[in-house]
């Protein structure tokens, strides 16, 4: 198992009383999207509320380019949009290998980039099936429970929230939420005016998230 492998699957009290804070990383991604569309608040709010129990998180989110080999210093990586992605012969090889040796992809649609994004996720793994997860996933219960499964955040088509998510060795590498847009949710009052509960539900999932990612 390599080191970064190892440090992953932590028992999450190690995590905490590390004296190396990991350090979370927004995806920068080809296509013409708007990868940086929630870059001022979601993540930094999403990670000042991990550090607030006690993950040890740094407190600044990193950028990384979607074919560049320091994505490898990330345990989870967001990504967001609402336009066109696409992932080249670079992209493709950089971001499997990454998500083979322990690293995780969180996949947000912020409203319109599901047509391109299911392509691209096809891409990375010809072979597997992105799968929906049931509401009894584990995700959904670890830190906080959430019985109905993913929440609703935003309206968007009205459609009900699904997870979907690919699968390598019974873990869950690739994490894609659609029809609820837990970036938005995650975003400061100011930006989209969401009632406090509603912010306080996408935090609440996205912390569920994270603590999945630090303990498997």
């Amino acid at each position: 198992m390599s080191l970064r492998k190892f440090i992953l699957t932590l028992p999450i009290y190690l995590i905490f009383i590390s004296t190396h804070a990991q350090q979370l990383a927004l995806l920068k991604y080809k296509g013409g999207g708007d990868w940086y569309a929630n870059k001022r608040t979601s993540l930094p709010n999403l990670i000042a509320f991990a550090r607030a129990h006690d993950f040890a998180i740094d407190e600044e989110q990193a950028v990384v380019e979607s074919d560049n080999p320091e994505i490898f210093q990330y345990p989870f990586v967001h990504m967001t949009g609402h336009g066109r992605v696409f992932f080249d012969e670079a992209d493709v090889k950089n971001l499997k290998k990454y998500l083979e040796s322990g690293g995780f992809l969180h996949i947000d649609d912020n409203y319109g980039m599901d047509k391109y994004v299911r392509k691209e996720i096809k891409k990375l793994f010809p072979d597997r099936e992105l799968k929906e997860l049931p509401a009894d996933f584990e995700i959904f219960h670890n830190y906080y429970d959430f019985p109905g499964g993913l929440p609703k955040i935003h309206e968007h088509d009205g459609k009900r929230p699904q997870a979907f998510g690919i699968f390598i060795d019974d873990r869950l590498v690739l994490l894609y939420t659609y029809e609820t847009d837990l970036g938005d949710g995650w975003e400061s009052y100011e930006i989209h005016h969401d009632p406090p509960e509603k912010h306080e539900l996408a935090l609440r999932m996205g912390l569920n998230i994270l603590y999945y990612v630090f303990t498997n």
